[in-house]
């Protein structure tokens, strides 16, 4: 099976926040759809390793940020690959507070709901939330997944619902170990240089050797230190 058939799907790169007792938190999500008109309600697809996840399930209400073009990467790399456990993310961001509940000022649009219902996946909760509030903001094109791979050259995070090993991790090579019983893995001829953390891949005029060291990843903010040599 070919799974890059699977990036043909159009998606939107969203901030889903809620609240953790009296401080805000949230992760990025891009599974978000509209599910009916009247009453306007809303369907989010988020891990249940991500701690956004029981804090949604603890308040019972959620609002979805919708990213644009030109949001700052970093923005995706704070709430996509750190965990609300450790981190106070929205810190690092500027944000309102409205219907009570965080919005990003940096976004296109909010739109605030209160859970309904809910429907457990293996891996995944979905839910479904009626909108109470919602409002345009900034005006900017909307993110797309497409657009965040190809012009950010962002990776999905891991608990991310679209999230394929690349090619050579070890995630993909067991996940082929499984799927048939000889594997060729190509080496690639051009050195890259990946971060351990959220596999942005260096892809900058200036050999990686020659970049200062205070060089960070534009994704998730790490040091040059976290990136790692690929043949």
């Amino acid at each position: 099976m070919n799974e890059n058939a699977f990036y043909t799907l159009s998606y939107g790169v969203y901030i889903v926040a809620t609240w953790d007792g009296d401080r805000p938190t949230g992760c990025i999500v891009n599974s978000v759809m509209q599910i009916t008109s009247a009453p306007a309600a809303f369907a989010i697809s988020v891990s249940h390793d991500n701690y956004t996840n029981q804090c949604i399930e603890k308040s019972g209400r959620f609002v979805i940020s919708v990213l644009g073009e030109h949001s700052e990467p970093s923005v995706i790399g704070m709430f996509g690959f750190q965990t609300g456990k450790d981190v106070n993310k929205f810190d690092s961001v500027d944000y309102d507070i409205r219907g009570d509940m965080p919005v990003m000022k940096a976004s296109c649009a909010y739109i605030i709901c209160k859970v309904s219902s809910k429907m457990e996946t293996d891996t995944h909760t979905i839910f479904i939330g009626q909108a109470i509030d919602a409002d345009n903001l900034l005006s900017d094109e909307v993110m797309t997944y497409a657009y965040y791979h190809k012009v950010i050259k962002g990776k999905s995070p891991k608990n991310a619902p679209t999230y394929i090993a690349e090619k050579g991790t070890k995630e993909a090579v067991a996940k082929e170990n499984v799927q048939k019983e000889d594997i060729i893995i190509e080496t690639a001829k051009d050195e890259k240089y990946i971060c351990s953390i959220c596999n942005y891949e260096y892809s900058g005029d200036i050999p990686f050797d020659e970049l200062p060291a205070d060089y960070v990843c534009p994704i998730c903010g790490q040091s040059k230190t976290a990136f790692i040599k690929q043949a």
